[in-house]
């Protein structure tokens, strides 16, 4: 089943614990809403599975449709409910990174800059020392504690969020888990610098073809992370305001990387919302592209969005996303 509360807590980062030597450690941070409510965001650095170490992604400048979800978010706790279309994580669905840009990192080991902890303080010291700055922590939560003091911080009553990581695709110890859209992350947002920072994690054993209702590894497909540069058949780009008067067509257009050619007979896009494209059917040869016009129910333009490439098997073969900013000038067509 998925996670019993999932959300997303927006606070002020006031101070940090790192757990260097413990059995399962955290790196632990210290916020405050703006009503005076503390929390504690406990986020793995070590995996209880083997391999231990976790794979990161960081994107220094963040640009992504969900920053605007939650920008308008009141400050502290917000439960999110499930499904698409919200400010919602799901890094298989919502193409909020490449996943073959993912490295593991050791937890903790001496020397500067060079594990998770270290990565982690890399922002969150910054965000400390930024009064405007916000972290956005996606996870599950837990308490209020009535009477419990917090293990970390000691702040009354006991109060946070964990599970700040990929929710979905886990071994059979931890599938109760499992669910769509209720991935963790941290993102961190630098108002007088009008940046985002996108910071995002995963166990090694996560499989990333999952189930669209439970979230549950598919078991008849591979679901290994993909490589760099492994994906033959990518969304190159996409023309998402043209010209012309309602309702003008907006094209995707994809591109054959490999060297040999790839059918894509029952091939699919769908938008963020789910609604479905059919690519026309036929071989793509190598080094060729197909542009082809979208469905009516795509996202119009003026609003951030996603685009992703289902096989015939219905499995992602790619996935990117848009912001409102690239949908603004007309005619242009947004490469990837």
């Amino acid at each position: 089943m998925p996670l019993k509360s999932y959300g997303v807590l927006i606070a002020k980062a006031v101070g940090v614990h790192r757990e260097g030597n413990a059995q399962t450690p955290h790196y632990q941070i210290h916020l405050v809403d703006d009503a005076g409510t503390e929390y504690r965001a406990a986020v793995n650095v070590k995996s209880q599975e083997s391999p231990s170490e976790l794979l990161y992604f960081v994107a220094d400048d963040f640009r992504h449709p969900v920053t605007a979800r939650v920008a308008d978010l009141p400050k502290g706790w917000n439960s999110l409910p499930p499904g698409p279309g919200g400010a919602n994580l799901d890094f298989v669905r919502g193409n909020l990174f490449d996943p073959a840009a993912m490295r593991p990192l050791p937890p903790d080991v001496a020397g500067p800059d060079n594990d998770l902890a270290d990565l982690l303080d890399h922002y969150v010291q910054r965000a400390i020392t930024d009064d405007s700055a916000r972290l956005y922590v996606f996870g599950e939560r837990w308490g209020p504690e009535p009477g419990v003091k917090d293990k970390i911080f000691g702040f009354l009553p006991g109060n946070g969020v964990h599970d700040v990581h990929m929710n979905q695709g886990n071994s059979p110890d931890f599938a109760k888990d499992d669910g769509t859209w209720q991935d963790g992350g941290l993102l961190v947002h630098f108002p007088g610098q009008n940046r985002w920072v996108g910071v995002f994690l995963a166990f090694q054993s996560q499989k990333w073809h999952t189930d669209d209702t439970t979230g549950h590894t598919v078991p008849e497909a591979d679901g290994t992370r993909p490589g760099p540069g492994t994906q033959p058949v990518r969304i190159a780009a996409a023309l998402l305001n043209p010209r012309g008067p309602a309702p003008a067509r907006q094209t995707v257009t994809l591109i054959n990387a490999s060297p040999e050619p790839v059918d894509l007979t029952g091939w699919h896009i769908t938008d963020h919302d789910g609604t479905a494209t059919p690519v026309p059917p036929g071989p793509l040869a190598p080094g060729t592209t197909r542009l082809f016009p979208l469905t009516d129910g795509t996202r119009p333009p003026g609003q951030g969005g996603g685009i992703t490439l289902l096989d015939a098997h219905g499995l992602k073969a790619h996935g990117v996303s848009y912001t409102t900013d690239q949908t603004s000038r007309v005619g242009w067509t947004t490469v990837f």
